[in-house]
């Protein structure tokens, strides 16, 4: 389910500190339901299973065609060239951290995709990637839920470049709440319930 902004930014969360020139283009519920511990276990779910925007090894083909053709275009166009990403067309958002946050645990990066871990809490982690197009932060958050409980949350925060971000952003806003974001969301859920034992056991 999608969230207002304010789901997101009514929320006294650290990444206010570092982004605040980011803008927040989405907020989601995740269907990851538990208890107060179980957020490293999220954290290594989206972490491990991270590639090409997917959390899960077996996303739908629709959402395999639709980052298939984006990385296509991508080498076409040249929007994820060396010299496009962090470090190189924009600085890591870790140099903005203050000093609690940097010398804190860092997070794990993405196994195989595009983030780079820049800080994780006991309720918060959060990761960049960057490209011709846009930088852009996942902020992945651990709130209480209605039934006592807690659930995850994901906001993503974009830095478009110029108007050729802009543009990209706009052409695929509907692509994302259509197929992306619903694909994303039914193979997290699959993934976190066959999980359930593991958590327990932890």
């Amino acid at each position: 389910m999608r969230l207002p902004t304010t789901a997101h930014t009514s929320r006294p969360w650290r990444i206010h500190e570092i982004a605040g020139d980011f803008r927040v283009e989405d907020v989601w519920v995740l269907p990851t339901p538990g208890g107060p511990d179980d957020f490293p276990h999220l954290v290594r779910q989206i972490a491990n299973g991270a590639r090409d925007g997917a959390t899960t090894s077996s996303p739908s083909p629709v959402y395999r065609l639709l980052f298939a053709v984006r990385w296509k275009l991508g080498r076409l166009l040249g929007w994820d060239k060396a010299g496009s990403g962090i470090g190189t067309r924009v600085p890591t958002l870790r140099d903005r951290l203050p000093a609690d946050l940097r010398e804190g645990p860092r997070g794990p990066d993405a196994r195989s995709g595009p983030f780079t871990s820049l800080y994780q809490l006991h309720d918060e982690w959060a990761a960049e990637t960057a490209n011709r197009t846009v930088h852009a932060v996942m902020h992945i958050g651990w709130v209480p839920d209605e039934a006592g409980g807690y659930r995850g949350q994901m906001a993503v925060l974009v830095k478009p470049n110029g108007l050729l971000g802009t543009a990209y952003m706009a052409a695929i806003k509907p692509f994302r709440y259509v197929a992306v974001y619903p694909a994303l969301l039914r193979a997290m859920g699959r993934t976190w319930q066959a999980s359930a034992g593991e958590r327990s056991a932890g």
